[in-house]
């Protein structure tokens, strides 16, 4: 048996020419050259750098000149401009004639407090004022009463008086004649001289009696204006024990039950005014020194910006913020349109400052990680870092005073990832 070998399976091979080799080789060594060639570049920024970060995690911005407008942007809540709060001006019972979000008009009636002890001490002062009118009628009908008396004394008088001029007429025509004593024309004289002397008196203690008259009636007015005053003070108090709204709105939480015993200055209700809106911010304490009354804002109601101004600052810091209100500048009836609600969360953007052409920057977390002392400066893949100096700062810019120029690229992202470094690579 014939045993079949390989030999239908070998192939005859052609030996390489030295041609064909030398141009595979040449091929290689300008493909290493080629490589070399481009990779030197990034080679030497790998030597030159400290370090290297993806562009994927860092953000850049390029400086320019433009206005910046120093702001600050807050939350603000949003509370009616008057609301308003009633307390109880007596003690006694509550009746209340509304209820929790009914509309009111301005002097509606809301509420009533039962007082009896206020209202019996009404009735008891007034009581008191008519019995001190009539003891003023009646010392005015007494001192009437007294003046005729004393009237009817210098009449009296004015008539003996006359009498005695007469009689001292006759005894002087008689005396002439003699017809009559020495005597009797001396007692004539003494007679005249009596009567001038007892009218004299009698006018003298009339006007005495009539200015005593009129001290009496006037200390007895005295105490008629003074009970007048009481009565008048205690009715207005009664008067109060009717709550009514002070302005025109919509009322507010009740602060007790229906007829429920309330005591003096006890809170009862609010009424809130629709009208007019203000927002109460609360304001870093680091802006505090920047804040002036006045200031220009704008709140963001859906979406749209609407003009304010800052109304009020408090005067203290609270967990290391400051309150202030902000006040809608359009119209209480504009106001009305935007459907607010009370306690409503609002964006408040004050207007602290603008700076006109000056060299900005997008702000970014690269001010706190440097504190505003330095920036990595991007250029052909390369960030290097240089001292800058920072100035005013707006919710989305900072100004930047010395250390860049127009046009350089900086990164704005955090730089505390870069470990101190001072040239970074930046790669795709």
């Amino acid at each position: 048996m014939k045993i079949a070998d390989t030999s239908g399976q070998d192939v005859v091979l052609n030996p390489k020419t030295k041609k064909k080799t030398w141009i595979v080789s040449g091929l290689m060594l300008l493909i290493i050259i080629s490589v070399f060639v481009i990779a030197t570049p990034t080679i030497s920024s790998w030597s030159s750098s400290d370090t290297s970060i993806s562009s994927d995690r860092i953000r850049i911005a390029t400086v320019q000149r433009g206005d910046l407008i120093r702001d600050l942007s807050v939350q603000g809540r949003v509370v009616a401009a008057v609301s308003p709060r009633l307390y109880a001006t007596g003690q006694g019972t509550i009746t209340f004639k509304v209820d929790a979000g009914d509309e009111v008009a301005k002097g509606q009636e809301l509420a009533v407090i039962d007082s009896p002890e206020l209202t019996n001490q009404l009735k008891q002062e007034q009581a008191s004022l008519e019995e001190q009118s009539l003891a003023l009628e009646r010392q005015k009908i007494q001192a009437r009463k007294q003046g005729l008396e004393n009237q009817k004394a210098v009449d009296m008088a004015k008539v003996t008086l006359t009498a005695a001029e007469r009689e001292k007429r006759r005894a002087d025509k008689a005396f002439e004649f003699n017809s009559i004593s020495q005597i009797d024309y001396e007692k004539a004289q003494d007679d005249l001289q009596n009567a001038k002397l007892v009218y004299h008196h009698a006018e003298q203690d009339a006007a005495l009696n009539q200015e005593s008259l009129a001290f009496e009636i006037r200390s007895v007015q005295l105490q008629v204006d003074r009970q007048a005053l009481l009565v008048k003070e205690l009715q207005r108090k009664v008067d109060e024990l009717t709550l009514r709204s002070p302005v025109n709105g919509i009322v507010g939480n009740l602060a007790v039950k229906q007829k429920n015993q309330v005591s003096r200055d006890q809170p009862i209700l609010s009424v809130v005014d629709l009208s007019e809106f203000e927002l109460e911010v609360d304001i870093p304490e680091s802006y505090a020194d920047d804040l002036a009354i006045g200031m220009a804002a704008e709140i963001t109601v859906n979406g749209k910006a609407y003009a304010a101004n800052l109304v009020t600052i408090s005067p203290e810091i609270e967990d290391n913020q400051v309150s202030g209100r902000v006040r809608f500048a359009n119209s209480s009836t504009e106001q009305q349109t935007l459907g607010l609600r009370q306690n409503q969360r609002l964006t408040t953007r004050i207007l602290m400052e603008n700076k006109s052409d000056v060299l900005m920057v997008q702000r970014g977390q690269f001010l706190e990680s440097s504190s505003g002392r330095f920036a990595f400066k991007v250029s052909d893949n390369m960030a290097e870092k240089v001292a800058i100096e920072t100035g005013a700062r707006s919710l989305s810019s900072v100004e930047i005073v010395s250390g860049l120029e127009v046009g350089d690229t900086i990164i704005i992202s955090s730089t505390d990832q870069f470990n101190k470094a001072d040239s970074i690579l930046i790669t795709n």
